[in-house]
């Protein structure tokens, strides 16, 4: 796979897909629901309902890549509450979200009531 460095953008796709879906599949989504030009330069990401897996797709000069990751035990944190179809996101929030990581939710504002 390319450095995530590579992508001008990385798109996630919010609601679930078939995983079924190939690269036809999935490029004809980029194109038609998410709006996008598939031949950019750009990442798309897309998870089933479950959150088990979750396939990136990508086109280069030299054709279509296609990626997969399966969780064995856990889930991907996918983005509940916004109201996008499709989320940006950076190359870091994409290792991390990999990782297992949540990146939907932000640490909270920290306050300091007494210092001793």
């Amino acid at each position: 796979m390319k450095s995530l460095t590579y992508f001008d953008s990385i798109y996630i796709h919010r609601f679930p897909v078939d995983m079924r879906k190939s690269i036809n599949g999935l490029s004809s989504i980029v194109a038609t629901d998410m709006g996008f030009d598939f031949q950019s330069k750009s990442l798309f990401i897309f998870c089933n309902r479950r959150r088990t897996h979750m396939k990136m797709l990508y086109f280069d000069r030299s054709g279509f890549a296609l990626w997969l990751k399966r969780l064995e035990e856990n889930r991907f944190p996918w983005c509940q509450r916004l109201n996008e179809a499709v989320v940006r996101i950076e190359a870091s929030d994409l290792e991390l979200l990999l990782d297992g990581v949540n990146i939907w939710t932000r640490f909270e504002k920290l306050s300091i009531e007494e210092v001793v």
